[in-house]
């Protein structure tokens, strides 16, 4: 499987922030309620943070594919851009998990940050492609280097771009060594620091990934994937080996870090209770079958284990689709006069979000106090 084939050549486009909490689910807001303002000078304001931190945001919302830019439009030079339908089925009005206050939510996002087509080829070389048990972050750049110069199809980014990845990818999976002042970064931290997926080790400073049963990961959630997985790929046929879905680049096995037994049992537990699904081994291997398009079932899985049936919520390739404007405020236009003429000709850029999570208003009560 080739690099280029399954992400973007696409290196520290997040202006060296990883995702804070509510980024999200505020890339998907903004874009839901007015589509224009990640392209206007007057998006911080709007916003409410940073220059660098908007392009941030948006960055966040492309790479976990919640928000895409819209084809139709008007300027390409500022695009707009525009909920896919994921991210409306996700965070939408009655969507699955509005205020993200479910664990299964955290572990999709990462397996959507990772899914083809992947925005942070790094991200992606670092959990399909590096075998090290423990490791440090010299280790884990020498490892991507040698990856990325073996693609033919791209140029070598540049070393500090890697350095920037890479740094992004340990301090939104990894606690990052306190020295000095404390940041409202480290107080705030990356909700996907929740996984616990990669790991520090005290002792020695060193990381590894964590292998074995995640206790949070819901069956429902490495079953989707896998469907997902086989949608994105485009797998004929009607069956699948588990071991293939373990071993191979891009599958659920590499990017939850399970193994055979752990997906198996994940797999087992869902199939039970879905028709469409099976899991056999009839000449001694384990595979799963399927009876429906793979898109269908996994979106169906999401309706079942968040007990909710958004309109036009799609998965796969599909679900990276713009959501159909009539869903959003006003057909797409957006409900905020972001650049409104006051009755004294002064221009006025008021607005209002939806309601905030507990962790947004902390966020954003911490950046309007200028907390470094």
């Amino acid at each position: 499987m080739r690099l280029s084939d399954v992400a973007e050549r696409s290196f520290a486009r997040h202006e060296t922030f990883h995702p804070r909490y509510g980024w999200f689910r505020k890339a998907y807001t903004v874009a839901a309620e007015d589509p224009g303002v990640f392209g206007r000078e007057e998006a911080p304001v709007v916003i409410g943070v940073g220059k660098n931190m908007v392009r941030a945001i948006r960055f966040w919302g492309l790479a976990a594919k919640l928000i895409v830019e819209d084809p139709q439009s008007p300027n390409r030079r500022a695009p707009h851009f525009v909920p896919t339908r994921r991210g409306h089925a996700l965070f939408g009005p009655n969507g699955w998990d509005p205020y993200m206050e479910d664990p299964g939510t955290l572990w999709l996002l990462h397996w959507l940050l990772l899914a083809r087509r992947c925005r942070l080829p790094v991200w992606w070389l670092a959990f399909n492609e590096f075998h090290a048990v423990e490791f440090t972050e010299p280790d884990l750049e020498e490892a991507v280097t040698a990856q990325l110069e073996a693609v033919a199809a791209w140029a070598m980014p540049h070393p500090s771009s890697l350095k920037k990845d890479l740094s992004a990818l340990v301090r939104t999976y990894s606690s990052v060594p306190r020295t000095g002042r404390v940041s409202i970064d480290d107080v705030l931290d990356s909700p996907l620091r929740e996984l616990k997926i990669l790991e520090r080790s005290r002792a020695t400073g060193s990381l590894r990934f964590r292998l074995g049963s995640k206790p949070t990961l819901p069956a429902p959630i490495v079953a989707h994937a896998a469907l997902d997985y086989l949608d994105r790929y485009g797998r004929g046929g009607r069956t699948v080996t588990i071991s293939s879905l373990v071993h191979e680049p891009g599958t659920p096995g590499r990017v939850f870090r399970l193994n055979e037994a752990e997906l198996l049992e994940s797999l087992k537990s869902v199939a039970d209770d879905c028709d469409e699904l099976r899991i056999s081994a009839p000449a001694g291997a384990w595979q799963l079958a399927w009876s429906d398009e793979p898109e269908a079932i996994a979106t169906g899985l999401l309706h079942d284990y968040y007990g909710a049936s958004p309109k036009d919520a799609r998965s796969g390739l599909a679900g990276d689709e713009p959501v159909g404007l009539e869903l959003l405020p006003q057909g797409g236009l957006g409900t905020n006069a972001t650049v409104t003429k006051r009755a004294d000709g002064r221009r006025s850029h008021k607005r209002r979000l939806e309601a905030l999570s507990p962790a947004e208003d902390m966020l954003q009560e911490a950046q309007g106090a200028g907390v470094a």
